[in-house]
């Protein structure tokens, strides 16, 4: 039976990452309210505006039952959504679901014009990370495990149930993150 795994539906691209995890294997499922996020297995909070999405968590008040569903059910933030999963956010500073041991510059690259795409070693190969206006992750905490790095910062993080990128996997045309974020769904049931 596929795993139903709900992709926040507020802002952001959150179609590409509804067809990336049907072709990873699973079911996905647009979250939008509290009610919906009990009936997910896991949760992809995608790429977008992180304050924009926290002030829309807060006024749909789902802001606490995330909180809670991360204490025990596995989140992937790419983007945006590794900023709200970190401990830390600087620049500016603002209020986070601190479910992962990060400290997060939003923007950290630059601005739009300063996007890009480039090559992350991942395993044994390389993989495609397109950075949209990403964030820079400056301090990894000690249960944080670095899978990749690009002009030496962590780019793909993970601790415990969570998952966490800075670039956009759901734009590549490869599943390899989104199966790695499948695989922790069995850990969850533990």
């Amino acid at each position: 039976m596929k795993k139903r795994i709900g992709v926040l539906a507020l802002q952001g691209d959150f179609e590409a990452h509804e067809k990336a995890l049907a072709k990873a294997g699973a079911e996905p499922v647009l979250v939008r309210t509290p009610l919906e996020l009990q009936t997910v297995d896991g949760l992809v909070l995608p790429g977008g505006e992180s304050s924009t999405m926290l002030n829309l968590l807060h006024r749909l008040e789902m802001f606490e039952p995330l909180r809670e569903f991360g204490e025990s059910k596995p989140i992937f933030g790419t983007c945006a959504g590794v900023i709200l999963l970190a401990q830390q956010v600087t620049h500016p500073e603002q209020e986070s679901l601190n479910l992962m041991d990060l400290t997060v510059e939003r923007n950290g690259y630059g601005r739009q014009i300063d996007s890009s795409v480039g090559e992350i070693q991942f395993g044994p190969g390389k993989l495609q990370a397109v950075f949209i206006r990403a964030p820079v992750i400056l301090r990894a905490g000690p249960d944080v495990t670095v899978l990749a790095e690009h002009r030496g910062h962590p780019v793909l993080v993970e601790q415990g149930l969570h998952l966490g990128a800075t670039f956009h996997p759901e734009l590549s045309s490869d599943v390899l993150v989104h199966q790695l974020f499948l695989s922790k769904l069995g850990r969850a049931e533990i």
